[in-house]
């Protein structure tokens, strides 16, 4: 396998500004499908020796312009090394047909990041920790499940992608009868696509959201589609996924074997956010006094993204200073 050569930009393009307390460079890795991955690493200044590392990303169709790059950069400023990683088929990442999502993938994708984190001369590799944003959160909660080298996961505002897209939010379509029309819907489009040799869009969010559309998808219009969170490549703000993009969801167990978690799991959920429940069962699930459920009080989903008063900072910098010792 080689690196592919990716065009990167090297303007900086983030919804956050860049803080003077930290060095940043864009870096690439592969996963071992061969799809190379494009990274922000962040470097906390006046630092020596070997440091602790975490690897960021989601929401799952966001980009690390957004809020894992906020995220990554922060906790640099806090004395970690960071990246914030664009998953397969997104952003400036490899992989095509593009915008496609794959339980399997996407933790590889994480997988890959440690592999790159391990191997860097400033990295200490026994000092590895991940974070994962909405999506991405019960993707790092799978990958924490397979790879021992993760010492400590944060998964914040979290949803379990298996779960939503096999019985719909809350359970509203959980149903034999339900997933068998969804696969049919699937199937006749991979047809479709077959023929066409294209795999189109299933559309982004709308410009505004409806005056009758559920508060959440309110809150993501704020954020995907206006100046405080739009990014050029996010899926969620543009196109959105392929139509048959997130389809191997619907037989991916992810929270499979989380009780078999033996290192330290931090899930942060909002008190008001749509996916509370995700995080919560997912948080019933695990094993072991060095795993943890904060309740962040007032907060929606998408506050989780980017709202500095209610992101839990301090709590991330303690819980990793505490397991990535």
């Amino acid at each position: 396998m080689k690196l592919e050569k990716l065009n990167l930009t090297s303007e900086w393009d983030k919804t956050f500004n860049k803080s003077d307390k930290i060095s940043h460079k864009k870096v690439t890795f592969i996963n071992r499908f061969g799809i190379t991955l494009a990274a922000d690493m962040y470097t906390p200044l006046g630092t020596k020796g070997k440091l602790p590392a975490i690897a960021v990303s989601g929401p799952f169709g966001a980009v690390k312009e957004q809020c894992s790059g906020l995220y990554a950069q922060t906790m640099a400023e806090r004395g970690f090394l960071t990246i914030a990683f664009d998953p397969s088929f997104t952003g400036e990442s490899g992989g095509e047909p593009r915008h496609m999502a794959s339980p399997d993938i996407n933790t590889e994708d994480f997988q890959a990041a440690i592999d790159f984190l391990s191997v860097q001369d400033n990295v200490d590799s026994d000092r590895i920790g991940i974070i994962g944003i909405c999506g991405w959160g019960g993707l790092a909660i799978n990958t924490a499940a397979i790879d021992t080298r993760i010492k400590a996961t944060a998964a914040i505002t979290m949803y379990d992608m298996s779960d939503v897209t096999q019985n719909g939010y809350y359970g509203s379509a959980n149903s034999e009868q339900a997933r068998y029309e969804q696969r049919i819907a699937l199937n006749k489009q991979r047809t479709e696509d077959y023929k066409a040799f294209n795999h189109p869009f299933v559309g982004g969010l709308p410009e505004k959201a409806p005056d009758d559309a559920p508060q959440f998808m309110k809150d993501y219009v704020a954020y995907y589609k206006t100046p405080r969170g739009y990014a050029s490549r996010s899926v969620g703000g543009n196109e959105g996924w392929a139509i048959i993009g997130t389809c191997s969801f619907l037989n991916a167990p992810l929270m499979q074997y989380a009780h078999e978690i033996r290192n330290a799991v931090l899930i942060v959920h909002g008190e008001k956010a749509h996916s509370r429940y995700m995080g919560e069962a997912a948080f019933k699930k695990l094993k072991g006094d060095n795993k943890e459920l904060l309740i962040i009080p007032d907060a929606v989903h998408t506050d989780l993204y980017d709202n500095l008063d209610k992101i839990p900072f301090d709590k991330l910098q303690s819980f990793f200073e505490e397991y990535l010792k």
